[in-house]
């Protein structure tokens, strides 16, 4: 039996995200896994590396399944890119070793979140950022990324009601880029909770805006509470850029 990974390129906007659900029609694990049944004739569940949530995108998502499928990975990717909706793309197919799993071998990400800052919206960047058109402070916002980087209980930056799970985070990387009216917020880290990044990116941009103090970080760490961090963002502006792993280091 081959063990596949794949790297994997969607526009999530038609989808509810990428866990296959009730209504496969409607997530991005769904309709993979339909068109590896019509590619090979067998019953197969792919492990992404993590879910992505409705409507946010992936440049770089992994996962992995196993087959006794002759086809090459070649062979592969052209059937996937054939017969997937044109939103979905497989870059890359490969043939792995029998233990890798693409969710519990990952050992960081990288997202970016971005955001188009000007009175005057975009017709073109609307669906790929968010559009925030009240002018930003950047230097209090860089002093605010300052107190996220590390490790950390991210548990008041999350969608995360109680959990007997760690909520403990490191990010090792976070940035703004700007370019003209686009912001660029950069993230890396070992890993991120459930809505994470969209509420930080959320609670950045009403420190820009002067509606929260940088030290509204060390609020939400010091009390754990959602509650004391911004709004989150909206996920059409997330991606899901790329999944490390140890071979990759």
């Amino acid at each position: 039996m081959k063990n596949i990974k794949l790297t994997i390129e969607y526009d999530g906007k038609r989808y509810l995200g990428w866990q296959r659900l009730g209504n496969s029609e409607k997530t991005i694990q769904g309709k993979i896994e339909q068109i590896i049944t019509q590619m090979t004739g067998e019953k197969i569940e792919i492990v992404g590396s993590g879910r992505t949530d409705g409507g946010t995108h992936a440049k770089g998502q992994v996962a992995n399944f196993k087959t006794n499928s002759p086809l090459s990975t070649q062979e592969m990717i052209e059937f996937f890119n054939r017969y997937l909706p044109k939103d979905i793309v497989v870059k890359k197919a490969e043939e792995v070793s029998e233990r890798f799993h693409a969710r519990y071998n990952a050992v960081g990400k990288r997202y970016s979140y971005h955001v188009w800052n000007n009175p005057i919206p975009s017709a073109f960047e609307r669906q790929y950022s968010f559009h925030h058109p009240q002018q930003l402070d950047l230097d209090k916002m860089n002093q605010a990324c300052q107190k996220l980087i590390g490790t950390h209980d991210f548990i008041g930056f999350s969608a995360l009601k109680k959990t007997k799970k760690s909520t403990v985070r490191t990010i090792n990387e976070l940035t703004i880029h700007q370019e003209g009216s686009l912001l660029q917020f950069t993230f890396v880290g070992d890993g991120f909770l459930h809505k994470m990044v969209r509420i930080i990116v959320g609670t950045l941009l009403e420190i820009g805006a002067g509606r929260l103090a940088p030290t509204a970080i060390d609020d939400v760490f010091n009390h754990k509470l959602r509650e004391h961090a911004g709004e989150t963002a909206p996920a059409h502006g997330l991606f899901l850029e790329e999944v490390f792993y140890k071979s990759q280091k």
